[in-house]
Parts: C-alpha cells; structure tokens; sequence
C-alpha cells in the first residue's frame, strides 16, 4: 500500500540500477524529456512521471519491475498513449514501464489462425502482416494506425468490428505477463479453450493494474468472401437510430454499424473530404455486411429496405475496396476532425440497450441545451457504445469542471437505462468516481480481492479504477497529490 508519508525514495540507486538493465538509451530522466510521457490521449490531466524507461524484452520488464519493488515505487505502463481514460496517467515519484520498443512480430501460424506479438506492436501492423495470406485483426480501433496492442489489451479496445467479431479479449488466446513482483508466467495458450480458470480474460481490461503484457498470442481471422458498406443518409437522428434496432432484430448481424450526427459529418468533410457524406444530413448510418457472396447480396437488400422505410433519403453502396475505405475514411477521422471545429474536446465512452439510442440521443441534446455545449456524436451504433465528443475551449477558466460534469451526467444516464460507464476506453482516472453508480460496495470490494491477489502492495498502476472520497476531476488533477486510499 502507498503512504502519504513515505521515506525519501533514493533515485540515483534506482535510476542506476535501471540504467545497468538496459543502458543509458532505455533510461529518460531528464524533465524537459519527460514532458512526452505526463499524460495519454486525455490531455487534460498532466504528471511527468520521476523516469521513463524503455525495455525491449520481457526480461528487461521483469527486471525493472523487480527494482520498482525492491525500492516499493509505484510503476505505470505506458504502450503508445493514445488511450482516453488517463490510464497511463503518471502519479507523483513513479516509473512508466514505456513498451513502445517491444515493437517485434514474433511468429505467424496461419494454419492455427494466430500470431504472436510483442506489446508496442502497432494494432494495424498485424492486418498488413498476414492480410497477402487472406487473413486479418478484427479488432479496430479508429486509432488503430497509431494504437499498440499492450494498450488494446489494457483497456479491451473494441472498434468498428466489434459489433460482429468482439472486442480485444474475444481476440486473445494467451499472454506472456510480467507480474508486479517481478516474476514471469504465461496464461492461456494457442487454443480458444484452456483448462482452469481464465486469467487471461481476468487479465485483459484490467488497465495494468495486475501487471504487463509482454508477449501476447492473437486470433487472426479469415478474410470474408465479399464485403459490402452501405452509407444511409438521414433527415432524423431518431429515425437512423430506429434503423439501427430494426437492423439487428431482422436477425442481421454487420461486421460493423457506425453513426454520425450532423456536426461530425460536416466536421470530417472539412478535414478529410470524402465527398460521401452529405452536409445537410441530421445523420449518417455506415453499415458493413461481410460473408458468404449470397448471404451478403441477400442482407444488403434488406438493410436498404429498412433504411429506407425508416425515412432514408439515400442509401449508397460500395463492394470494391477503394470505394469501401473511402466510406469508412470519414468515420476513421471523426475524432481528429473535431480539432479543426473545437479548440478542444472531451470524449465519453458509455454503454446502452440499442432499444434506448432515440431517447438516449434525445437526453444528450437536451444536456447539450441545458449547459450551453455543443455536443458531437459518433459511435459504435450496433452495440450501443457511445462516444459523445463535448466540444469546449479548455483555456477558459472552469470550463474543464463543467465539462466533466457534462460527461457524468451522460454517464449517470446510460447506467440509469440499463447501460455501462465503458465500452472500449476503459475507466482509468477519469471515470472511477462513477463506478459505485453501477457497481455495489461489494462488487467494488469483490474486485479489489482479485486485484490484491496479483497486486498485494498496490505498485502496478495505483489510483486507476475503484473510486476514491474525490471527484473524478479532483482525483486526477491532484495526483501529484496522490495517496492511495482505495479499498485496499
């Protein structure tokens, strides 16, 4: 457990003995250096980090994780930092385990539809190693040109396919871990099932809280026969809504079903200028159909029928890939187009019934109204995962605050319809605050138990996920701060 009052921690002994494990390269240290690694996507909370180091192996990791024990300093893991939670926010006097160099492919089977990577593997470097042999990673995160599988795995990202495929831990076979200890052990294997319990699907989504992926074995999947992506265009954001539950209860499952309102169409034609999506639409539908040639030419035609009953104006269709890619361009983009409209954004991430999205989307207006914040909507529609974009400008003194409070209270309401506080984006520092509204004291108590087996003195990624007596934004700007009252 970490102490508000605890000895001195001697640096230069650390710093040394880390330099002895991977040289004067893998070591960061110097402040103005360190200003890379104070935060991950959510750029709104800040800490450097005491050092950064850069392992390229998973002995290297066991043995940083060992000094960081010997020492009792707290480590936090660190893949690219694309992440959205503060996940790999630093806390005061820590070490970030950076694994951007652990960046190898380690072996190919394509006969058992799996490989093998190191964590700083880049999530669309997998697709391009095995798609000339016909295979792919469902798993795709928008910013899967630039997101590392170690963090995927931290935070069980989804994307576009997950609708059809799953999200991260329904793509993981098995792990090589670093335990925060120090000691090396692999779970799971190359096979869907092993037997005894599943500590590889423990493992995934707990946000480095039980330790560091170092090898990780992924399920690759066979290239479907045909793929087809439809765009509908709508004058009503209730009416595509509605075609999104009529979609799935006409028993038609698409690899993947995506919807933007009207300010992120216009955004990300501004930026991208794709030239697909109209300007004037209340919003947009992408639906992409994948599978036998029969099966998807049959769904096709009956997704447009749906579209269209529901009040679509226009339902484009795409089989070739070129056309394919650049349909879906837009969607890839919609984050970083709301740069180009808002000095700054803060992104949410909940869960709901797709029976909900008229009344949910209809709720997030109203907030939008009732705080004076425009708010932009581009989400996962087939599984209900939401990503409301809260536009704002974060130099204005207290704007943050009342944006967070924005994000709660869409938080609060997804839970309230039978939702989640996370989809893909996992609850790191920004959302631990709102775990008690979904989970009870002994569910909250239940999961510590299992985190405390693996991570007994609460060094590997403290202050991340299970509440504490501050508000999420207090928790996070005041890390420097830190002291560890979880329920330990």
């Amino acid at each position: 457990m970490l102490t508000q009052n605890q000895p001195k921690i001697d640096w230069k002994s650390i710093i040394k003995k880390f330099i002895a494990v991977l040289g004067e390269k893998g070591v960061v240290q110097r402040k103005e250096e360190l200003i890379t690694y104070e935060c991950d996507g959510l750029t709104s909370y800040r800490q450097r980090p005491a050092v950064a180091v850069l392992p390229r192996t998973t002995e290297q990791v066991a043995e940083i994780v060992k000094i960081c024990n010997q020492y009792s300093v707290p480590f936090i893991a660190r893949g690219s930092g694309t992440g959205l939670s503060g996940g790999a926010l630093p806390i005061e006097d820590s070490v970030l385990i950076v694994t951007s160099l652990m960046r190898q492919i380690l072996s190919l089977d394509l006969e058992n539809q799996c490989v093998v990577v190191q964590p700083g593997v880049i999530n669309s470097w997998v697709t391009q190693a095995v798609s000339g042999s016909g295979f792919y990673y469902a798993p795709d995160p928008s910013s899967q040109i630039i997101c590392s599988i170690g963090g995927n795995i931290a935070e069980n990202s989804g994307g576009v396919h997950c609708l059809k495929y799953g999200v991260t831990t329904n793509h993981v076979l098995g792990l090589k871990l670093v335990l925060p200890d120090g000691a090396i052990v692999d779970v799971g294997g190359q096979i869907p099932e092993t037997p005894g319990y599943d500590l590889t699907g423990v493992f995934v989504g707990s946000e480095g809280t039980l330790g560091i992926a170092t090898e990780i074995t992924l399920k690759i999947l066979k290239t479907a026969e045909s793929i087809c992506v439809l765009l509908a265009d709508f004058t009503s954001v209730d009416a595509a809504a509605e075609s999104v539950s009529d979609i799935i209860s006409a028993g038609i499952i698409p690899g993947g079903m995506e919807m933007m309102d009207n300010i992120s169409i216009n955004a990300v034609e501004d930026v991208v200028a794709t030239n697909c999506y109209p300007r004037d639409a209340a919003a947009i539908l992408l639906v992409e159909i994948d599978g036998l040639d029969v099966e998807v030419q049959v769904n096709k035609q009956r997704v447009e029928e749906i579209c269209k009953r529901n009040g679509a104006r226009n339902v484009t269709t795409a089989f070739d890939p070129e056309t394919r890619l650049k349909l879906w361009k837009g969607r890839k983009a919609a984050f970083a187009a709301a740069g180009h409209i808002s000095p700054d954004y803060y992104v949410q991430d909940g869960v709901i019934p797709r029976t909900k999205l008229p009344y949910v989307l209809q709720e997030i207006a109203a907030l939008s109204q009732k705080f004076g914040y425009q708010i932009a909507n581009v989400f996962h529609a087939g599984d209900g995962n939401l990503h409301p974009l809260i536009l704002f400008d974060n130099s204005v003194a207290g704007e943050l605050e009342k944006v967070e409070e924005v994000g709660g209270e869409i938080l609060k309401l997804c839970v309230k319809v039978g939702g989640s506080i996370s989809g893909e984006h996992g609850i790191g520092a920004d959302k631990k605050c709102y775990m008690p509204d979904m989970f009870s004291d002994t569910d909250l108590d239940t999961m510590q138990w299992v985190r405390t087996v693996f991570n007994p003195q609460g060094l590997a990624n403290p202050g991340k996920i299970f509440p504490t007596p501050r508000t999420c934004g207090e928790a996070a700007k005041s890390s420097q701060q830190y002291v560890n009252v979880d329920r330990f």
